[in-house]
């Protein structure tokens, strides 16, 4: 059957980018990467926190971040596997194909506001259940990092907020 299917290439899509991620996770560049990405979770819990941005006060937070793009790529590829399955298996390749470009928007929009309007609903059981695979994913791409490393991600946050005062404060010209 089309759901079947579509169930059983999903499941083998996102096992191969599971594997993937323990994979390149091996490899030492990869891994200060993730440090990278640990610390920029740190940075923007710190901001959300009203805190200083400093390093002493986003060590205290967590790597794992609910509005994360990894918890995204999740979302989007199990969303996929869902609605994807409601194309007809015995469509041609081009409407199947069609089908598919067509509703990547609406698949990537989907999770965006999923992920957004999870991010409120923290504390809510059954909404935490619904994150908690994305979170889980977060293991594998975030490591701690090093307070250098820290201090790299809010020096980044920093700029990125003095830029958007900037763009504030600036007249719009088409």
């Amino acid at each position: 059957s089309s759901l079947a299917f579509n169930m059983a290439d999903g499941v083998i899509r996102v096992a191969v980018f599971l594997v993937y991620v323990i994979a390149i996770s091996a490899i030492k560049d990869i891994r200060r990467l993730f440090q990278y990405h640990g610390a920029e979770h740190k940075s923007i819990y710190t901001f959300e926190a009203g805190r200083d941005l400093t390093v002493a006060n986003a060590k205290g937070f967590s790597m794992l971040h609910p509005r994360c793009g990894t918890s995204f790529l999740l979302m989007v590829m199990v969303l996929s596997i869902l609605v994807f399955s409601m194309i007809p298996h015995d469509s041609s390749f081009w409407i199947k194909g069609g089908a598919r470009l067509a509703l990547i928007p609406l698949i990537a929009g989907l999770s965006y506001e999923f992920i957004k309007y999870s991010a409120k609903m923290r504390g809510n059981r059954i909404m935490e259940g619904m994150m908690a695979p994305g979170l889980w994913l977060q293991r594998l791409t975030t490591r701690e990092p090093t307070d250098e490393m820290v201090e790299v991600a809010l020096a980044a946050l920093k700029e990125a907020l003095d830029m958007e005062e900037v763009r504030k404060s600036e007249p719009w010209v088409p």
